[in-house]
């Protein structure tokens, strides 16, 4: 299996900039050691981008738009056998990814790892922000005008999984709690533990499904640690506990059919310290896809 990596260079689903730069920031860093195959989506820059937070539909036509380009390249892609590694860009994009997964491998279970459990629909979002509606949509939650483009199965909730939730709007707790979606907070990390955690997750993610599609939101590290997101939200997990959960995922390769990393913002990054941990992220997924298929080809042979 080939890797193909997508830079979803858009941040139209929030009123903070600069999402939008960190996909190419760190494609122009993966280009020391990834040799692969890429593709970079950027927003028109022409776009007049709305900021207004009482606006509850905001840059909708302008992120469906977005998302359908990306999500017609990514199907193609990996009907063409590649592992897409979409990079981020706001978690809008993943609404293009983790349906173009699901539109190819059909049934497939989510882990979706967030400070946000990212729920709200139209109806109950306070900012406007279609950021924190894209796991609402791709489960089936409302939010249709979102997935217009897409004309395959849903992932179900009862096969989802959120880590990391410590930010969740008073309208949108009831969408999650009726949801059927499991959702671990930062206090249950802690508790618990991440093997336990990571346990549990992939026997719901992955139980009866075709594998596991994997969004990685960068804003469930503390912002003491990585201050390079939009919307940071304190009291996170550390850098040790989020490696912990990419060795994790890295021992369970054989599980995930796609994989996001979103949400850096170079421009609210200080010292490079978040772009260092996405790399150390993306470079560990990207070796473990690479051995993935050298095991496959000795097996073939």
């Amino acid at each position: 299996m080939r890797t193909m990596i997508f830079g979803a260079g858009t941040d139209l689903g929030v009123h903070i900039d600069g999402a939008n730069l960190g996909p190419v920031q760190l494609m122009n860093d993966l280009q020391a050691f990834y040799k692969g195959e890429s593709m970079l989506f950027e927003r028109d820059k022409d776009i007049i981008k709305s900021r207004n937070l009482s606006d509850r539909r905001k840059n909708e036509y302008e992120v469906e738009e977005f998302n359908t380009e990306l999500y017609k390249n990514m199907v193609e892609k990996i009907k063409e056998e590649y592992f897409p590694i979409m990079i981020g860009g706001d978690h809008s994009a993943s609404i293009a990814s983790a349906l173009a997964s699901a539109k190819v491998n059909v049934d497939i279970g989510m882990i979706w790892i967030d400070a946000h459990t990212d729920y709200n629909t139209f109806e109950t979002t306070v900012t406007g922000n279609i950021h924190g509606l894209p796991l609402a949509t791709i489960n089936g939650y409302k939010n249709s005008d979102l997935r217009y483009f897409h004309n395959g199965k849903i992932i179900q909730p009862s096969r989802t999984v959120i880590i990391g939730a410590r930010s969740i709007d008073d309208g949108e707790k009831d969408n999650v709690r009726y949801s059927g979606v499991t959702v671990f907070t930062t206090e249950d990390v802690k508790e618990k533990g991440i093997e336990a955690i990571m346990d549990e997750a992939f026997q719901i993610a992955g139980y009866k499904t075709k594998g596991i599609h994997v969004s990685y939101d960068l804003d469930v590290i503390d912002p003491d640690t990585a201050p390079g997101v939009s919307i940071p939200e304190f009291d996170g997990i550390s850098e040790e506990e989020a490696m912990k959960i990419n060795e994790y995922l890295i021992k369970h390769m054989d599980d995930i059919v796609s994989f996001d990393l979103v949400e850096f913002n170079p421009l609210r990054d200080i010292n490079r310290k978040t772009e260092q941990i996405a790399l150390n992220i993306l470079a560990q997924i990207i070796r473990a896809v690479e051995n993935k298929k050298k095991i496959e080809k000795q097996i073939y042979y």
